[in-house]
C-alpha cells in the first residue's frame, strides 16, 4: 500500500513538473520589470547624492556648498556619480557603469568612513556600503526591462 501511494505521488509530481515546463511563474514574468524599476529608483536616489557635490539639493554641507572645480576626489567623484547614475537610469552600459559606481562607493567607504570607526553604523558609512553592494548586484543581474542596452543589442 505504501509503495502504491509513493508511486502515485511520484507520477503526479512528474506530470505537474512536465506540464509546467512551458509556463513561467508570476515572479519569473515580473523579474525584468522589477529589475528595471529597482534600477531606476536606485539610480535616481544616487543621482540626488551625486549632484550634492555640485551644490544642489543642499550641497555637501546642507548649505549649498560644493566641491571646488577639479578638486580631488570630491569633484571627480561627484562627476562620476552623476554620469554613472544617468547611464544606469537609462540602462545604457549598465553593467560597466554599475561596476564603476560600486568601486567609487567602496573607495568612499574605505577612505572616508572606515577610518572613523569599525562598523558602518558608527562611521556613517551605511549609504556608501549599501550603494557599493547594490551597484555590484545590478552589474551581476543586468538592467532588466526597458533599458537602452536592450535596444543597442538589436
Amino acid at each position: 500500500m505504501t509503495t502504491t501511494i509513493a508511486t502515485a505521488k511520484t507520477s503526479s509530481t512528474t506530470q505537474t513538473a512536465a506540464g509546467s515546463t512551458g509556463t513561467k511563474s508570476l515572479a519569473d514574468r515580473a523579474r525584468p520589470a522589477v529589475l528595471a524599476v529597482f534600477r531606476a529608483v536606485v539610480s535616481f536616489l544616487f543621482l540626488c547624492h551625486g549632484v550634492m557635490g555640485f551644490g544642489l539639493l543642499g550641497g555637501i554641507d546642507n548649505a549649498g556648498g560644493a566641491f571646488p572645480f577639479g578638486q580631488w576626489p570630491g569633484y571627480w567623484a561627484s562627476l562620476i556619480e552623476v554620469v554613472g547614475a544617468v547611464l544606469v537610469f537609462a540602462g545604457l552600459f549598465t553593467r560597466v557603469s554599475a561596476i564603476v559606481l560600486s568601486g567609487v562607493m567602496a573607495y568612499a567607504y574605505f577612505t572616508v568612513h572606515a577610518p572613523q570607526g569599525l562598523f558602518p553604523v558608527h562611521n556613517m558609512g551605511e549609504p556608501a556600503a549599501l550603494y557599493a553592494w547594490i551597484f555590484l548586484a545590478i552589474a551581476v543581474v543586468g538592467p532588466g526591462a526597458a533599458s537602452l542596452d536592450q535596444l543597442r543589442r538589436r
